[in-house]
C-alpha cells in the first residue's frame, strides 16, 4: 500500500540540522523518522509557534447520492485528503473560474 502524497509544499530539499540530516523528500525523512525517536534529536530542535486550520465562518450542507459520496471519497483517498477538503478544494476552484469568466465576458 502506498502512503499518501503531501498536497502542500512541505520545502524540500531540506537542511541538515546537527544529527538530523537534510531530506530531498517526504519518502526519505519518513524513512529517517521511522527508524529513529525524536526524543533522541530534541536538544537539536527549536519551538516554533504552530496555527493549525482556522474556523469556517459558515457550515453548509451538501446532500449526495450514495454513487457520487462513493466517487468523491475514492478521490480524496487518492488524494490522500478527507472527502469534505477535496469537496472545499473543488468548490473554490469553481468559483474562481465562475468569478474569472464573469469578469473576462465584462
Amino acid at each position: 500500500m502506498s502512503r499518501p502524497k503531501p498536497t502542500v509544499d512541505l520545502g524540500y530539499p531540506t537542511e541538515a540540522h546537527g544529527r538530523i540530516p537534510a531530506f530531498t523528500n517526504v519518502e526519505e525523512e519518513a524513512a529517517f523518522w521511522d527508524t529513529h525517536d525524536f526524543t533522541d534529536f530534541a536538544e537539536e530542535s527549536t519551538p516554533v509557534q504552530l496555527t493549525v486550520g482556522r474556523e469556517r465562518a459558515e457550515r453548509r450542507t451538501l446532500r449526495l447520492d450514495q454513487a457520487d459520496r462513493q466517487e468523491l471519497a475514492k478521490h480524496a483517498r487518492e488524494k490522500g485528503i478527507g472527502p469534505s477538503t477535496l469537496a472545499r478544494i473543488w468548490l473554490k476552484e469553481r468559483l474562481r473560474q465562475e468569478t474569472a469568466a464573469k469578469s473576462g465576458s465584462s
